[in-house]
């Protein structure tokens, strides 16, 4: 009925009683908050006094991140919170040992709590994506997914899903159709997400939700130990930075942050590549010598210490795919004169960010394995925002070159004034087995707004280049497929969801679409053999074969969702 002031006497004394009365009257086995962390800028009294007890500074009127005391109440609202749950924490397991506090909270880069702190304090975490909305395609699930595996590890998360339609218009009552629902959870699963679905009121207004909500569970339920996941087995894995977001993109979060995400994330999924995701503050060897390949999709706010982890992890061995303006500014959003990781780039900043960028194009050098596919290309679009960046060392081949901006209207004037340059607008360095690649554009960024196929094969061919090793699984047939694998105890788990549909980019969908055949091809663990293999949704027995460790069988048809369960011997 009412949104109080979070950080004030009403959460930390009053609703702290509040809880200790539900302990004490009833034997929950933990309580679970929504809207904890109140609602928007907070100016009460409390606040106030709080705030400049805490920074010496008055209240900021400014979302600017680098005003000075905008940048204090981040910081102090952050720690408050994390105070906030604590308390509620240490105050229920006082009751009850076995019983613990758990926030509706975390996300991915423009999450306002950080999530590597969330990782440590949550005994499990649920990701309250409960539908789609807008451009969302179903993958956004499985995202949520790789986000919180990244800070809590193999700690159980749950995605909490709705059979009612979301934002922004909340229809509670409604029903969204089965293959939506479907594809949502199915996204979730294959990514390590427990489902949870979620009904408002006890009134059944529409049925329809019933039966695929129970043959969910009860496959689920049939098919729980290949669901119990030791570890991905991917080799790739994407940075994510709430910092970036916070301090760097402001309130443009989304636009200059996000979206760079979300175009490396499509073009990886459209690759049928397996990849994890990696918090910007776990950037030490224990969790990411794992991959072979970091990529950064404009990953701008880096601090001394993570752009030194990024290079040790380079001198272990480890490969790293970067875009834009990664490592230009620290860890407040401050430019640097230089980049962080010019040495590792190869690349010297000349003081200047091109764009918008209007009719401007790259020359095709090939060939070059970055290329791959473009053969018949002499040169593509490029992007909408560029660094203006010089080689350290001038390279001996420049695979991609700027085609300078010339006016596409009136049409008499269309035509290149320079036609061909030696400023590189790709950067390539190999440091024995590992191999580092900067794109000084936005590539990723404009791939997801014009989804160019050129940009989508030069990014996932910069990983490929990159990694320089056979992937975990591949999987070939007509399609979009989702492909993740895992490992459990004593078997191995590839999810393969087909996001093949009309409605793929903006829901819900109509129907199932099946696709046809895709062959799978699996590197089993070493010394390991296949004591069965089982497609878990269709039931059938496919026809497998296995030599030189290598497991390779068809899967003849997916309509959304279909699992290789592979039993080890």
């Amino acid at each position: 009925m009412w949104v109080t002031c979070a950080l004030g006497p009403y959460n930390f004394e009053f609703m702290t009683e509040v809880h200790r009365e539900i302990l004490r009257l009833y034997k929950v086995e933990g309580i679970f908050t929504n809207r904890w962390a109140g609602s928007g800028m907070c100016y009460c009294e409390n606040c106030q006094t709080n705030f400049r007890a805490a920074s010496g500074m008055d209240l900021p009127r400014t979302n600017d991140p680098q005003h000075p005391a905008r940048r204090s109440y981040i910081l102090w609202r952050q720690q408050r919170l994390f105070d906030l749950w604590r308390l509620w924490d240490s105050e229920i397991s006082k009751i009850n040992p076995d019983a613990r506090y758990i926030a509706n909270a975390g996300g991915g880069a423009t999450s306002e709590l950080d999530m590597k702190t969330i990782g440590e304090m949550a005994p499990t975490l649920f990701a309250d994506r409960q539908a789609r909305r807008g451009l969302m395609p179903p993958w956004f699930n499985g995202k949520n997914g790789k986000e919180y595996r990244a800070t809590l590890g193999r700690k159980a998360i749950v995605g909490i899903f709705s059979v009612g339609v979301e934002e922004p218009y909340r229809w509670k009552d409604s029903v969204q159709s089965d293959a939506e629902i479907r594809v949502w959870v199915a996204e979730g699963v294959a990514n390590g997400l427990r489902p949870w679905f979620t009904k408002f009121g006890g009134t059944l207004y529409d049925r329809r939700w019933l039966k695929p909500v129970e043959e969910i569970y009860g496959w689920h339920y049939r098919n729980e130990r290949y669901l119990r996941n030791e570890e991905p087995l991917a080799r790739v894995a994407m940075v994510y930075s709430q910092q970036t977001a916070t301090f760097y993109g402001g309130e443009q979060a989304r636009a200059k942050v996000e979206d760079h995400t979300l175009g490396f994330y499509h073009a990886l999924i459209e690759a049928r590549i397996p990849f994890e995701m990696v918090h910007d503050g776990l950037l030490d060897g224990t969790h990411v010598d794992r991959f072979k390949t970091l990529v950064l999709p404009n990953i701008a706010a880096l601090s001394e210490t993570q752009c030194r982890q990024l290079a040790e992890y380079v001198r272990r061995g480890g490969s790293i795919v970067a875009t834009h303006e990664t490592s230009l500014y620290d860890e407040w959003g401050v430019r640097r004169n230089d980049l962080g990781l010019a040495d590792l780039f190869g690349a010297r900043f000349k003081g200047r960010i091109e764009g918008p960028m209007q009719n401007s194009y790259l020359r095709l050098d090939h060939p070059h394995p970055i290329l791959r596919g473009l053969e018949d290309a002499p040169r593509i679009i490029n992007g909408v925002r560029r660094v203006d960046a010089e080689p350290i060392t001038k390279p001996a081949h420049n695979p991609i070159t700027l085609i300078p901006s010339y006016p596409d209207l009136p049409m008499e004037e269309v035509y290149p004034r320079i036609e061909k340059t030696d400023i590189p607008e790709v950067f390539l360095r190999e440091y024995g087995r590992a191999r580092v690649v900067w794109f000084p554009w936005d590539i990723d960024r404009t791939f997801w707004e014009v989804m160019s196929p050129d940009h989508g094969k030069l990014l996932v061919n910069a990983v490929e280049w990159a990694t320089d090793e056979e992937r975990p699984v591949m999987v070939a047939g007509p399609g979009l497929i989702d492909v993740t694998v895992w490992r459990q105890k004593e078997s191995l788990a590839v999810h393969l969801v087909n996001l093949s549909n009309p409605m793929m980019m903006k829901g819900p969908y109509r129907e199932a679409i099946p696709v046809g055949e895709q062959r799978v091809r699996l590197r089993l663990p070493p010394g390991r053999k296949a004591r069965a293999v089982h497609l878990l949704v269709s039931g059938a027995e496919p026809r497998v074969e296995e030599s030189g460790g290598v497991l390779s069988l068809p899967v003849p048809s997916i309509a959304i969702h279909e699992v290789i369960a592979i039993d080890l011997a």
